[in-house]
């Protein structure tokens, strides 16, 4: 029988939910969200590949990879290296600069100007890139660079000389992730540039619809293709399907050209495309949380009730990350760090963090709260969790430790990444060849290059992080852990109280 609590039960419940029964730890009471939104933007810088601009601003990085696409006779110079290797990854690539335009789109008007530019510098990077990829007909690069021979060296992208191979698919062969993914990519990102440079807009927005197609027409997932499996596997092979990408791209297609067929696409196909499968991750390999909460907004604000099923996933979804919620299922750390198996944890701690936001900000608009069966949940307590997560991160944990590179007096020093931990060509002309690199990744000193706003992988279950650079799952940075949090950050810029 389903028990109601009476008004005076129902506020005490909403108060004891409010405090969340997380520990709390001292450290600054209150943190610079603005420094830290600027340095997680400033961190995208450390991880460019190509031609440099002149206001670079992590100055220890030079141009790399400058001959990228040769042997496909095309320009595929620009992007950004994942990681601490020099490998571009075109899936996980496009899901940050998802990430990247959607906290643009959520959250800019609470970026200082100044970051707001800078994150549109951030985003234009990857898309300028992406556009590369669709650059010929029929095809898709998904990838430049051998990851199994680039893993056996340790050198700087400056330095490189391992084979910069290029991947591409072409149709029939099917790559319905990394095309959906790079839809929704561009299109997000059309959505970001519409108001400062609508004529680059237009042409995002163009190739948005060029790769959906290509996703849509030939599905399959690109990992399965045995002429570039084993240069994706096992690091971005598609785990879990591409069906989610093909909705994703749908989604952000119809968000931003309201065009009913791209609607109708998402309500049709969401039964035989597993909508409502796995609906508790999102990440650069599985979409379905993000894109439940992604088009619920239609259902609050629009009043799309034929697409109610996602948004009772994503209410679902929410509620699991309540402790006090009778189907709380997320298992938080002994600090109270949301905490998911499997290494790099803070991808889902910053991507979880900011669907959080985004659906308390949908909530919040229509004046709704969240149903939890036994408890009512407000969007006030969503974003206390997240504020949680994020002060975490930034200090207020067991270790007194920031796990952001350049924030606060305490963090991460012996980061796994080439760049940051071999002396830069400015300090050391001279090239440190392939094996050369080893006597800097055994080295216990101090990385000799800080990249600024890095978010590494984070601690362990049991809050504790060594800061071994060979211990990659936990000390190593990737840009899908960095791009969420600009947009969570951008929140709490606006709004340090979340009460």
């Amino acid at each position: 029988m389903k028990k109601t609590l009476s008004f005076p039960h129902f506020l005490a419940s909403i108060f004891a939910l409010a405090l969340i029964s997380l520990p709390n730890f001292a450290s600054s009471s209150h943190h610079d969200y603005q420094e830290a939104l600027s340095k997680a933007i400033l961190f995208f810088e450390g991880q460019r590949s190509g031609f440099l601009p002149q206001d670079q601003r992590q100055s220890w990085r030079a141009n790399s990879a400058l001959s990228d696409g040769w042997t496909y006779n095309t320009d595929l110079t620009g992007g950004y290296y994942d990681a601490g290797d020099n490998v571009k990854f075109g899936f996980p690539m496009a899901f940050t600069t998802t990430m990247l335009a959607w906290s643009v789109i959520e959250f800019g008007d609470s970026m200082p100007p100044n970051e707001l530019r800078n994150t549109l510098v951030a985003i234009r990077w990857a898309t300028d890139y992406l556009l590369k990829t669709l650059s010929q007909p029929n095809r898709i690069f998904v990838q430049v660079g051998n990851p199994i021979i680039d893993h056996n060296c340790w050198e700087r992208p400056e330095d490189m000389d391992t084979a910069r191979t290029v991947y591409a698919v072409d149709s029939p062969n099917p790559a319905s992730d990394v095309a959906g993914e790079t839809a929704a990519a561009l299109a997000a990102s059309s959505m970001a540039f519409k108001s400062s440079d609508p004529g680059y807009s237009d042409t995002l927005l163009r190739n948005a619809k060029k790769a959906f197609e290509l996703a849509d027409t030939y599905r399959g997932a690109y990992s399965d293709n045995p002429d570039v499996r084993d240069g994706v596997c096992p690091f971005y092979c598609d785990f879990d399907g591409y069906q989610d990408e093909l909705l994703w791209g749908a989604a952000w297609l119809s968000r931003v050209t309201q065009d009913s067929g791209f609607f109708d696409y998402i309500q049709n196909n969401g039964k035989t495309l597993g909508a409502e499968e796995n609906i508790n991750e999102f990440g650069w390999d599985n979409k379905h949380a993000g894109l439940n909460v992604l088009i619920s907004k239609e259902v609050l604000e629009g009043n799309m009730y034929t697409l109610e099923s996602y948004k009772a996933s994503a209410d679902s979804f929410m509620c699991t990350l309540i402790p006090d919620s009778s189907s709380s299922h997320i298992e938080y750390t002994p600090g109270g760090l949301i905490y998911k198996p499997g290494g790099s944890n803070l991808q889902h701690v910053t991507s979880i963090s900011f669907l959080l936001l985004v659906y308390a900000h949908y909530l919040s608009r229509t004046s709704q709260s969240l149903n939890c069966g036994n408890i009512n949940v407000s969007p006030t307590t969503l974003r206390q969790i997240a504020k949680k997560q994020v002060d975490y991160i930034l200090g207020d944990n067991p270790m007194g430790m920031s796990y952001m590179v350049g924030y606060g007096d305490h963090f991460p020093q012996r980061i796994h990444h080439r760049g940051s931990s071999l002396p830069s060509i400015k300090d050391h002309p001279q090239p440190i060849a392939c094996k050369e690199g080893s006597v800097y990744f055994n080295s216990s000193s101090p990385n000799p290059n800080v990249l600024v706003g890095a978010l590494v992988g984070g601690p362990g279950e049991d809050d504790v992080y060594n800061d071994d650079r060979a211990d990659f799952r936990k000390s190593e940075p990737t840009t899908y852990i960095n791009a969420p949090f600009v947009g969570v950050l951008a929140y709490f810029v606006a709004n340090p109280d979340p009460n």
